[in-house]
């Protein structure tokens, strides 16, 4: 039998719903683990044993670098699984435990791949893995299941989306695609079984606002980072391989040394792209998850678009760049150079993200957050750098935390007056 609202709303402030979350060793999961470890909840994180590292030193690492306090820990236990197996990689004991003893399933695990070659991939994670990970919550004492889903299950439109099950047909990859449908399965099976659904839809999701530091880094990092790159090719063509390269491409450095003429013209229409960074993101999931007593779907979405201008603007200032242009695309014309090229081929799957012409509904959301005080900053440049810094600092790799060489914070790029290393 369903647990009552009002139980529901006492176990939770008592702290004694006990929390299971698949996907808890990724970006926005841990970060969801970690939030709901300090505010006292027990926590059992469904973690995946890589070639290298068992599932609890995996767990164990992510927790070191979130800094939760043993303390806290003595309320985490770590169970291996794997989605993709049948009975997602568990033996019957452990699920029939399992399954006695989860109130709250938050399932965080996902193919995040835009790619159409990996299709096959992306649906058997996002498709048939949340089938499965229903099966196991209907055949439980699941009260309540948490899906984090995507603002961009609006697929291809233009407008505003609302806080409604998307009623989109075409999208823009097969992550959006799948993450759409894996709502409608969701929010149906739930409807079922009585199983209370929530429903959670981060916009693109960046790191830290004041200490700067990611697990992931691709969506707004992806296209700075190929800027960076193509950067220091031609760095080393200037400095190691005589600048023929450099000079063909109408790259070249001031005489001071500084700063770098870098031709760029960047495609984008539209008011820009909805970011948050992750404190926004857990501080909100975290407030919706202690209020939404019934299900529901919540936005958390920034609400103002940061400009591809901006960011291109803070790339270069950065970087120490000239040369970089933001134009419609009806400017943007032919031929492109050899730079334009290589970077639009580099960024392609995020290309519909730099003319996005989709706005998401808050009017759910907004009521929770504004109660707690609880609003996005916008991206400022010191964010911007605080992030790149770090991105710079771990090599642009989140396997830097498989490695155990994940900093507690970044250091400058380095000058341009010397070879990149």
């Amino acid at each position: 039998m369903r647990i009552s609202t009002e139980n529901l709303g006492k176990n939770r402030r008592a702290r004694n719903s006990h929390i299971l979350i698949s996907g808890g060793t990724g970006f926005l999961g841990s970060h969801i683990a970690a939030r709901l470890l300090d505010a006292g909840f027990k926590i059992t994180i469904l973690a995946r044993t890589s070639r290298e590292t068992d599932a609890d030193e995996r767990v164990r690492r992510i927790m070191d670098w979130h800094g939760i306090s043993n303390n806290a820990r003595k309320r985490l236990r770590v169970v291996p699984w794997d989605l993709l197996d049948r009975d997602i990689g568990m033996g019957l004991d452990e699920r029939i435990r399992l399954q006695a003893e989860a109130d709250e399933i938050i399932h965080c695990a996902s193919e995040t791949s835009f790619a159409e070659r990996k299709r096959a991939q992306v649906e058997n994670v996002n498709l048939g893995g949340i089938e499965k990970m229903l099966d196991f919550a209907a055949a439980g004492r699941c009260h309540s299941f948490h899906y984090l889903s995507t603002a961009y299950v609006a697929g291809r439109q233009t407008g505003m989306c609302p806080e409604s099950l998307s009623t989109a047909r075409e999208f823009h990859n097969v992550y959006e695609e799948t993450k759409c449908s894996a709502e409608k399965i969701v929010w149906k099976r739930c409807c079922e079984k009585g199983i209370r659904s929530v429903l959670y839809r981060p916009s693109i999701v960046y790191g830290h606002s004041i200490t700067g530091r990611s697990l992931l880094f691709n969506a707004l990092y992806y296209p700075v980072r190929a800027a960076v790159f193509l950067r220091d090719i031609y760095m080393r063509d200037i400095y190691e391989q005589g600048g023929k390269r450099a000079q063909a491409a109408g790259v070249k450095i001031s005489p001071d040394g500084n700063i770098l003429h870098f031709p760029l013209r960047v495609k984008a229409d539209g008011p820009g792209i909805d970011l948050i960074p992750v404190d926004f993101f857990t501080e909100a999931f975290a407030a919706i998850f202690e209020t939404a007593l019934e299900s529901g779907i919540y936005h958390i979405v920034n609400g103002g678009p940061t400009p591809v201008a901006a960011i291109a603007e803070f790339t270069a200032r950065m970087f120490r760049l000239n040369g970089v242009e933001v134009m419609s695309a009806d400017l943007y014309g032919k031929p492109r150079n050899l730079i334009e090229a290589t970077f639009n081929q580099m960024i392609d799957v995020y290309n519909p993200y730099m003319s996005d012409l989709r706005t998401f509904s808050t009017d759910r959301s907004s009521l929770i957050l504004q109660r707690v005080g609880l609003s996005c900053p916008p991206l400022s440049y010191e964010m911007f750098q605080r992030c790149m810094n770090y991105a710079v600092a771990v090599g642009w790799r989140a396997k830097a935390l498989e490695d155990n060489t994940l900093p507690n914070s970044g250091t400058p790029p380095g000058n341009l007056s010397r070879p990149v290393p």
